[in-house]
């Protein structure tokens, strides 16, 4: 799973997401990825599902690039737990995506290969998400 190697602080605000992607946004490795459509935060395990189900489906062939990664950590409290005495301590790691975000690229396999195991993957995510492929010019 993605972890952080070094957090500059234990715990974080919620905040609020709004708007769309304005970096990361658009294809910079490979020639196929998979585009966020909607807005959420995705957990390291989500992530390592989907790169599992697309590794698993091109068996070794082709590259894969993970385009987002989960800093930012998330607490919980334990259960019947009394209001008061502090906030949680960080139980896993998310990252926030935005409509717009590219998640995944891939390259070396053709584009029914890759549009299968995107959707493989897409299917292990909590955002809706779309196929696209760089445009040669």
């Amino acid at each position: 799973m993605l972890l952080p190697k070094k957090t500059k602080y234990r715990r974080v605000r919620v905040g609020r997401m709004k708007g769309v992607a304005t970096s990361g946004n658009h294809i910079a490795f490979g020639q196929y990825a998979l585009q966020s459509q909607g807005m959420d935060r995705i957990t390291s395990r989500q992530i390592e599902a989907a790169r599992q189900a697309m590794t698993r489906y091109i068996k070794r062939g082709g590259k894969i690039w993970i385009r987002i990664f989960p800093h930012t950590p998330v607490t919980r409290k334990a259960v019947g737990t009394k209001m008061g005495s502090g906030k949680g301590s960080p139980e896993f790691f998310v990252a926030k995506v935005r409509p717009g975000t590219v998640l995944f690229e891939m390259q070396g396999v053709s584009e029914e290969v890759a549009r299968e195991a995107m959707r493989l993957a897409a299917h292990k995510l909590p955002v809706k998400t779309k196929f696209i492929s760089r445009e040669e010019a």
